[in-house]
């Protein structure tokens, strides 16, 4: 019998993910990195997701930067193609980015909302699209959508400082969404051997201190806000053997706050 924490290693897996250069995004992949996967580091910002797989290989891990930007059609196959190009298969994905417009929606200018879809939902699904193609083709893989606990439950303006100003209407479509679309492809995929799970954090530390108002974690059970870097172990699970039987869910990691 496998010694249940070698469960959990992911040597020889190629991992990509999507907004890997931000705050949750690098956490991520440095989890992922830590417990054996190749990560391939990827979003508009190309420096910094260099920066990051940089970091990663300092500490013993490998990792690449490279580019993508999910309101492009080629850069998508591009970022394919280069993954394919240089790993030959890919055993993970984890969609991490998401846009941001905030504002009220009975103003907000339906050509921003459409930017966002652009990025949130076709972006997303085109990403998902290419990767999975490979999955199939390898009869294996790993979909992980990084949704929320706000595709699930309504906010509280109360919690933000701006009430509805600080809302972002996209993220609650897609973050719902995501979940709903996990489901699907986890019941689609299942017999080729492919799983799909939701990781859906509550607040968050931001990358920023002072960036986000103390009313989420006093209204947290916890009474406090999550670290990025404890989003890693949601991630590793769900991309691991350790989970080898879970398809379709989604794991919530929120401190309590929806079991009020």
């Amino acid at each position: 019998m496998t010694n249940v924490l070698d469960l959990f290693r992911l040597d020889g897996q190629v991992a990509v993910v999507t907004g890997g250069s931000g705050n949750l995004g690098s956490a991520l992949c440095s989890g992922l990195a830590e417990a054996g996967a190749t990560v391939v580091v990827s979003s508009r910002h190309l420096d910094a997701c260099v920066e990051v797989a940089r970091r990663i290989q300092t500490q013993g891990g490998k990792s690449v930067g490279l580019r993508l930007d999910l309101a492009d059609d080629a850069s998508i196959e591009a970022l394919h193609d280069a993954v394919l190009n240089r790993f030959g298969r890919v055993d993970v994905l984890v969609n991490n980015a998401v846009s941001w417009i905030p504002g009220h929606v009975e103003r907000l200018p339906v050509s921003d909302w459409e930017a966002a879809m652009r990025v949130d939902a076709t972006g997303y699904f085109h990403v998902t699209q290419v990767f999975l193609r490979e999955m199939v083709r390898q009869a294996s893989g790993n979909i992980i959508s990084i949704a929320s606990v706000l595709g699930s439950y309504a906010a509280d303006p109360s919690l933000y400082p701006r009430g509805v100003e600080g809302f972002r209407p996209n993220y609650f479509f897609i973050k719902a969404g995501m979940i709903n679309f996990t489901r699907f492809l986890a019941v689609t995929y299942a017999a080729q051997n492919i799983r799909a799970n939701c990781v859906s954090p509550g607040g968050l530390e931001p990358a920023v201190p002072g960036g986000r108002s103390t009313r989420w974690a006093e209204r947290t059970p916890m009474r406090r806000l999550a670290a990025v870097s404890e989003m890693r172990g949601a991630v590793v699970f769900l991309a691991s053997d350790a989970s080898s039987y879970v398809t379709g869910h989604n794991l919530v990691v929120d401190g309590g706050y929806t079991a009020w």
